[in-house]
């Protein structure tokens, strides 16, 4: 399908991402690689976060710069909050679960009615968290597929929360099993995973005493849920996880398509200062320029770059033990402190400790992190392990050192370390002698040299996968072909 005008007014892709930053960013990726192919689209927000975006980009970034890209919104259900700072997660899932199907059927139902600002919609792609949508798609008779935004053995771990509730393993018995050893039991029988896959690794919402958690509940459901779209896509590619994609494909009815890593197939598709690439961005906090001109005045691999994500938080304790673990490292950082990082403060650093980094520790809210984390000045990432993080140092070749916050950070961690061999854990605690003896180890001892090695082997392996007629644009093709472009499934169910 060629890039012409006439394709775009002939289909027209609605994206509905979850409303967090996480997920957003994928689903944008994937939204200007279907916009390069000729769809027109409209990229569906929450109001909060639409206000973020216009907050952080300006309305010119938003206002229909780009010729056949537009932003829409609906309402979340929630009370207002902060709105420089991520919603809370469960009363969000709860909240798009049950409150924003009436609102995406409205706004469909308003794009078809005005042919002259945009051609009728002619296939849906959502958040494969964001359910509901496949029934708004079904509503209108048009294909709908679900973009999974994390990763594929995070998906296996939460496709056997069932069982292991069936089993008795989950919920916990009481909180005492979060440190008695407990978490420890290697699960039996989890197919799509690694061998000796523990409770601990598995995505992080089993670790309640409540069977009726809302998290626990609200994954279970939209993971089951995911035999009901037209297509399941996973921002990754097969040399990576192809235990997990072998058994998504053997377990799920809709055809299952590997497009990743995104990053790199936007790149090639979308030509760099072009107005799709510099108009449509996703980043909910303003980025702080002249980062990458701090960077370029370091020797290769000297500095640590550390970046928790955009959910994460900590104590101000934690805080306090990561700031001295990095100033004990004796390498110069680049940390990104989000003004919501600390719980239920903001993350403030003492005086004594700024002086102590003076000239070497460059402290940022946020920053373009793909271009940092591919500077030659970088030799590791501290990270909380999300997917988009794990994916972007795995392409750019960067080893990392984890602080798993939940969700399946815990399961992107075990694989780093364990299948992937680029990575190593820092401790629950996160105590300032193991921070600082982790980044020592990981620049310059011989563990950190096996994790740089490997992660070159990943680097080359997600070019190749990204590279033109690979894996990565054959998926997105048939994806195109197959699903989106091929009328909408007759034949689902609706699951309670």
């Amino acid at each position: 399908m060629g890039s012409t005008a006439t394709a775009r007014r002939q289909h027209h892709a609605v994206m509905v991402p979850y409303p967090a930053q996480g997920h957003v960013t994928p689903m944008l990726k994937l939204a200007k690689l279907l916009h390069a192919r000729g769809f027109h689209v409209t990229f569906v927000n929450t109001e909060f976060n639409h206000r973020r975006l216009l907050a952080s980009r300006g309305a010119a970034a938003l206002d229909g710069v780009v010729p056949g890209f537009r932003f829409a919104a609906i309402p979340d259900g929630l009370p207002p909050s902060d709105p420089d700072a991520t919603q809370d997660i469960p009363a969000l899932c709860y909240s798009t679960m049950t409150t924003c199907l009436p609102h995406l059927d409205a706004l469909l139902a308003t794009i078809n009615a005005d042919a002259a600002a945009a051609p009728p919609v002619t296939c849906v792609v959502c958040d494969g968290v964001m359910s509901f949508a496949y029934d708004a798609a079904r509503r209108i008779g048009v294909p709908c597929a679900a973009l999974w935004t994390a990763s594929a053995c995070g998906l296996m771990g939460y496709r056997h929360y069932r069982h292991l509730v069936e089993r008795g393993l989950v919920p916990l018995m009481d909180a005492a099993q979060l440190t008695d050893g407990y978490l420890d039991t290697v699960v039996d029988g989890a197919r799509g995973m690694c061998d000796g896959v523990r409770l601990r690794d598995l995505p992080s919402f089993i670790r309640t005493t409540d069977r009726g958690d809302t998290m626990l509940n609200f994954l279970m459901r939209e993971c089951e849920r995911l035999s009901l779209p037209d297509a399941v896509i996973v921002n990754t590619f097969d040399d990576l996880e192809r235990q997990a994609l072998d058994e998504m494909r053997r377990v799920l009815p809709p055809p299952v398509y590997a497009v990743g890593p995104l990053l790199l197939q936007v790149r090639r598709a979308v030509p760099a200062g072009s107005q799709l690439d510099v108009a449509v961005g996703s980043n909910l906090w303003k980025e702080q320029g002249g980062l990458l001109e701090w960077l370029d005045g370091r020797p290769p691999r000297s500095v640590v770059y550390v970046n928790y994500g955009s959910i994460a938080v900590m104590t101000n304790e934690q805080l306090l033990e990561f700031a001295w673990g990095l100033a004990h490292s004796g390498y110069p950082f680049l940390w990104n402190v989000r003004p919501d990082l600390v719980k239920g403060d903001a993350a403030v650093l003492p005086l004594e400790f700024l002086a102590a980094v003076e000239g070497r520790g460059l402290l940022t809210t946020w920053c373009p992190q793909e271009q940092v984390i591919e500077h030659p000045a970088v030799g590791v990432f501290l990270t909380h392990s999300g997917w988009n993080s794990t994916l972007e140092s795995l392409a750019a070749g960067v080893p990392m050192l984890s602080w798993p916050f939940f969700a399946e950070q815990q399961t992107n961690c075990r694989y780093k370390r364990t299948e992937w061999g680029v990575g190593m854990e820092i401790g629950g605690e996160a105590r300032r002698g193991e921070v600082a003896a982790l980044i020592r180890e990981a620049m310059e001892g011989e563990k950190g040299a096996e994790m740089r090695r490997r992660a070159a082997g990943w680097k080359e392996a997600a070019a190749r996968a990204a590279r033109p007629g690979g894996p990565a644009e054959c998926g997105l093709d048939r994806l195109i072909h197959e699903v989106l472009l091929a009328g909408g499934n007759k034949g689902g169910q609706r699951l309670s």
